[in-house]
């Protein structure tokens, strides 16, 4: 049985990936960077190859949208993105409510309710991505065409 939620969904995908786990500290709020510093050193990757999902609430209905950790979310570029006049970081209640993940450890993959997904356009210069597995402490590798397909996302210009 898969770890998570978005693991099982790869899986029964086929999609090929590679989970990498690393010490959370239960201190940590910054979960984004604690991934970078764990993780970026060790396979080698830079801190823009790994991505945050974050929920936007667009006046009622949630979506996520994905961007490279040193990054700040465009909620103007999202909204517009999502075809929406207005777009607000979601509730953290909501979030997982929707997701079934917990903040820090929400995974664009394998959520209870699937959300409309915007990932900013840097995530196709990448030939593999990390981003939550669903845990924290937990990412996945993959390749970024991977995650589009497997999100059903659209691809914008989101990040600033």
């Amino acid at each position: 049985m898969a770890a998570t939620p978005a693991i099982a969904a790869l899986e029964k995908s086929g999609i090929a990936h590679q989970v990498h786990k690393y010490r959370h500290d239960a201190r940590s709020t910054d979960y984004g960077a604690e991934a970078v510093d764990a993780l970026g050193p060790t396979l080698g990757i830079v801190a823009a190859q790994i991505f945050k999902t974050l929920v936007v609430d667009l006046s009622g209905s949630l979506a996520v949208a994905i961007i490279p950790v040193p990054q700040q979310l465009s909620l103007k570029s999202t909204a517009a993105a999502l075809g929406s006049a207005k777009a607000v970081m979601a509730d953290p209640k909501a979030v997982t409510r929707s997701t079934g993940y917990v903040l820090g450890g929400v995974s664009p993959l394998g959520q209870r309710t699937r959300l409309a997904t915007v990932i900013d356009s840097s995530a196709q210069t990448w030939p593999t991505i990390l981003c939550s597995a669903g845990r924290r402490g937990l990412e996945i590798a993959l390749d970024p065409v991977d995650l589009i397909a497997a999100t059903g996302a659209i691809i914008a210009d989101i990040a600033v």
